[in-house]
């Protein structure tokens, strides 16, 4: 069912807009609080951020929102989205907020729940706190604690020691990256801190770019949206690999000693395979989205692997591996969970399981993360006015006869964006110019049904 105010991740907008400005983040504070005070302790969130200048209003209102309705709020400055959840769990919060747009420019922002088990909010959970929203907003005041039941707001010192502790203890025991030199760009985000201190802790020659942030450069040319300035960097340095987060640390793209960029679906096989060979794999593959590469898929059926593909985004690859039992699972952009370690997915902790398996094979990163030969694939949006044009008979006459003729050595992923009016077209096959073909002719339908 179509939320009002959550989106595929929470709630995201430009700042100061309708959906993202320091009266809606209040409010957002009391009805999530509200929701979960249960039994008679004590209530703590915790709250964290990136770098975006309008980090500080937003914490300044759900500080408000959450103090107001008796609950006792932990603040832990800049840290990574997957930092958040995971010292929700640890710290026995009833609830924790990241303030963070991830992988957007500055100006927007945008808050993500999770509960106290460090998951993301369910469903029910999110439908339980728009119902609140929509009460105060149609003159509901909302039940205020007492003066003496007011919430305490603290800020605590130790919250990023506390990360870089935990990251540290998913590498593998008694291995190091002594000799390793790494470049590691923090996107001007919120790992700009514990990303470096955590790779040089664990014994790597650390180079850092995107480690300045000002509260508007937050992925501005730099970051995993933009690993040209990491290809540029690695080369430059001379070093063995370069790692790129986004802004709020949940998404990781790496490049080889050569600059070349290498994807999810890359580093995906590259840690199944290493926890494979160990005997840790879970479910007998991973968890990708459709829009994963059939490269992948058949790069994985070769070694007795799995793949099982959700529907796009980070929520239900999480949801499918936790029903399955896996727990390795990702997105070709970069979003990794791996479930025996984190709740949500995690750049670094899933970059260090990478650097673990280049250090072990002593080859070149381009040699041991190069996992197989994706086939080529292309993806256009088609933007529209209104209407449904995928439900228009050209369209879909057009759809099932490329899907005929891409059928065993191809396949079609077509589907609209669930955050703007766009149809995304994709092909992928073992013909370049039969992909971009087949992507051309149902564009063209689509836009002729738009008309």
């Amino acid at each position: 069912m179509a939320r009002k105010y959550f989106g595929t991740d929470g709630i995201r907008g430009a700042t100061n807009g309708p959906t993202m400005n320091a009266e809606l983040a209040m409010r957002v504070g009391m009805a999530a609080g509200r929701h979960f005070l249960r039994g008679q302790h004590r209530h703590r969130v915790v709250i964290g951020k990136d770098t975006r200048l309008s980090g500080y209003m937003l914490e300044s209102a759900l500080v408000a929102g959450f103090t107001s309705v008796g609950m006792d709020v932990v603040m832990t400055g800049p840290l990574p989205t997957p930092a958040i959840a995971m010292l929700t769990h640890s710290m026995r919060a009833d609830l924790g907020v990241m303030i963070s747009a991830s992988h957007n420019p500055y100006g927007d922002n945008g808050v993500k729940l999770f509960g106290p088990d460090g998951y993301k909010l369910s469903d029910a959970d999110e439908a339980a706190v728009e119902a609140l929203l929509d009460g105060q907003a149609n003159g509901g005041a909302g039940e205020l604690a007492p003066s003496a039941r007011i919430g305490r707001a603290r800020r605590i010192d130790d919250a990023a020691g506390r990360y870089i502790h935990f990251a540290k203890s998913t590498f593998p025991e008694k291995e190091r990256l002594d000799g390793l030199k790494v470049v590691v760009d923090c996107a001007n985000g919120a790992a700009y801190k514990v990303a470096p201190a955590a790779l040089w802790e664990l014994g790597a020659d650390v180079v850092s770019i995107g480690v300045e942030p000002d509260g508007r450069n937050i992925n501005d040319g730099v970051g995993s949206t933009a690993p040209a300035a990491l290809g540029e960097a690695v080369r430059a340095r001379g070093a063995d690999i370069g790692i790129a987060l986004d802004g709020d640390a949940d998404r990781l793209i790496v490049t080889d000693e050569a600059g070349r960029v290498v994807d999810g679906d890359q580093l995906m096989a590259t840690i199944a395979a290493a926890w494979a060979r160990m005997g840790r794999l879970k479910g007998g593959g991973l968890v990708a989205t459709v829009m994963s590469n059939l490269g992948l898929e058949r790069h994985l059926g070769a070694q007795g692997l799995g793949l099982v593909r959700t529907k796009v985004g980070d929520r239900h690859v999480l949801e499918a591996m936790r029903m399955r039992g896996y727990n390795v699972g990702g997105e070709q952009s970069g979003h990794i969970i791996l479930s025996d370690h984190a709740t949500t997915g995690d750049g670094l902790v899933a970059a260090l399981q990478v650097l673990a398996e280049v250090k072990r094979a002593g080859a070149p990163a381009s040699e041991v993360l190069h996992r197989f030969d994706p086939l080529p694939q292309r993806l256009r949006n088609v933007r529209f006015a209104g209407g449904r044009p995928l439900e228009a008979d050209a369209v879909k006459a057009v759809i099932a006869e490329e899907e005929a003729a891409l059928a065993g050595r191809g396949r079609l992923v077509i589907r609209p964006s669930g955050t703007e009016p766009v149809i995304r077209v994709m092909a992928e096959g073992e013909d370049l110019g039969e992909v971009e073909a087949a992507v051309g002719r149902i564009c063209a339908a689509v836009q002729a049904a738009a008309a």
